[in-house]
């Protein structure tokens, strides 16, 4: 989800990403008002007609996110585009029975909060400003913006219809799917329409409206977005720590001083270390740690500074489940232990590493095979 996009910050606990299509949207609407208006434009009348549309979504979202977490599903991430959001839920622990008739009734809340806040736009605008003709073509223009607010809305809600992957109709669709086949097929095989859908919009734009070409786009980077999550999600439930974790790893002795421990740390590429006494790992350090210490307390021992508490894994278990570890203690660092003996580490650094190099290698295989 880092691909593509730029965090803009935290909502209910969510971390929120702007995809840059986004940032395309000002410059295509100025140059369709500067088209209409037939060589005069309006800059930041524009620019605050692109914002409406990121307000729109980032609501029509949140309709969303709110129903997942009453649903039991938490939210992790989410990467907002102009028509839609594509998010990435932690399911693990979600009962899957039914779950098909779950996700059509999540994905049909988002085109509802979209209609409903449409008509509370109309309400409000007819009571704060009665002169201003809401119903008037075209009801998204940067020349009246209160009535672009309802024509977001309403846009937002008819084009989340399309049966286009991961639009809310193609949510629908998808989760039709999996009725018969698997999750990660019926997700193929909805991106797969998708992406015809995408490419029919972006070729018919130019005989027709330019805004479909536009359209065409966004779902068409949505759905390449999402084909990326599904491999990660592939890569995190189906391949197991023994495959990535480091074997080759420098370790600490609580009885090291911080100095000690930097020197060594120096002449290594790992950025967290396992503390170990005798046989038995009793803490975990990390390099910024050793230096925050040094930094306010000068030289002293690591076992005074090293972090006792931590989460270990054996080697057969998920890479989600690791994820799920590092992330529920703020960790960096997770031991790997085999008959209560290390016998690797898994970092958040290598994670990231290897869960790209091996969703790349499994996208490249798929496309293969494809071909």
């Amino acid at each position: 989800m880092r691909s593509w996009s730029i965090p803009i910050g935290r909502l209910f606990g969510v971390d929120v990403r702007l995809h840059l299509t986004f940032l395309i949207l000002p410059l295509f609407t100025y140059w369709m008002e500067y088209r209409v208006r037939q060589g005069s434009a309006n800059g930041p009348r524009d620019l605050a007609l692109a914002g409406i549309i990121l307000a729109c979504v980032g609501l029509h979202e949140c309709g969303h996110m709110l129903s997942a977490r009453r649903a039991g599903i938490i939210p992790k991430a989410v990467v907002l585009l102009p028509l839609t959001g594509v998010a990435l839920y932690d399911d693990s622990r979600t009962d899957r029975s039914g779950a098909w008739k779950r996700e059509i009734n999540l994905a049909m809340i988002g085109p509802l909060v979209s209609i409903a806040l449409a008509g509370l736009s109309a309400a409000a605008v007819t009571i704060a400003a009665p002169n201003v003709d809401l119903w008037k073509w075209p009801l998204l223009t940067a020349s009246n913006l209160p009535r672009s607010i309802i024509g977001a809305n309403f846009y937002i809600a008819a084009l989340n219809l399309l049966p286009a992957y991961p639009l809310d109709g193609g949510r629908v669709l998808r989760a039709l799917f999996s009725r018969s086949i698997d999750v990660a097929s019926a997700t193929q095989r909805a991106v797969s329409i998708s992406t015809a859908i995408a490419l029919v919009l972006i070729f018919a734009g130019p005989f027709s409206n330019s805004w479909l070409t536009m359209v065409g786009v966004i779902i068409f980077s949505a759905a390449q977005l999402e084909e990326r999550a599904l491999v990660f999600q592939s890569v995190l439930e189906n391949v197991r720590l023994e495959e990535v974790m480091l074997t080759d790893f420098a370790t600490l002795s609580p009885a090291d001083t911080l100095e000690d421990a930097l020197n060594k740390a120096v002449h290594s590429l790992q950025d967290d270390f396992p503390v170990v006494r005798g046989g038995d790992m009793v803490g975990v350090i990390s390099k910024a740690r050793i230096l925050d210490a040094l930094r306010a307390e000068g030289n002293g021992y690591i076992q005074a500074v090293m972090n006792k508490i931590f989460e270990v894994s054996m080697r057969n278990e998920s890479l989600s489940s690791a994820f799920r570890k590092l992330t529920a203690r703020s960790s960096s660092i997770i031991p790997v232990v085999e008959d209560e003996r290390l016998v690797g580490i898994v970092t958040l650094q290598n994670l990231m590493h290897s869960m790209s190099l091996l969703a790349e290698s499994r996208k490249l295989r798929r496309d293969s095979q494809k071909s």
